[in-house]
């Protein structure tokens, strides 16, 4: 397993761990309004669910498409659904050596050129840093015992070393 695989199943899990975590919670301890960036769990899920859906949209170069959706467990489906899209997307990109060809980012004002490889690791830095918040969000509301998120315990239980 190379790191590109290494970081893609890293991130899918850990968000699905978190999903999971979040399962039994109320409708208002998820929409619980907190002083940081995406303000509940619930728009944090999102907003990092919907970033895979848009990055994987702009990478392929076709319309942006809005997903619906925004229960837990029509949230842990929009993330299977974008992880298995995103993941065969950027093991392509990996197999025929297009880490540094470009495409048209349309959402910037005005497009710009972005490379694969910077877009595909913006992805998955971007979640790590929502997921932090998450485990903040989740403590705030009750939620002590959780993954810590890092590569090496993911890896660790993925390989049954733990």
């Amino acid at each position: 397993m190379d790191i590109l695989d290494r970081l893609l199943a890293h991130d899918t899990w850990t968000t699905q761990q978190l999903l999971n975590d979040c399962a039994g919670l109320s409708d208002e301890l998820l929409d619980k309004d907190f002083d940081i960036d995406h303000r509940s769990l619930r728009e944090t899920f999102l907003h990092m669910i919907e970033n895979l859906e848009t990055w994987t949209d702009l990478i392929h170069e076709r319309p942006v498409q809005d997903k619906q959706g925004r229960s837990i467990p029509e949230l842990r489906q929009r993330l299977v659904n974008a992880s298995r899209e995103f993941t065969n997307l950027a093991r392509k990109i990996a197999r025929e050596n297009r880490f540094d060809d470009s495409f048209w980012d349309i959402l910037d004002n005005p497009p710009r050129l972005k490379t694969f490889g910077g877009a595909i690791g913006h992805v998955l830095t971007h979640n790590m840093h929502h997921r932090a918040q998450l485990m903040y969000l989740m403590e705030k509301v009750g939620i002590k015992d959780h993954i810590e998120g890092d590569l090496l315990s993911w890896e660790s239980t993925a390989f049954g070393w733990a």
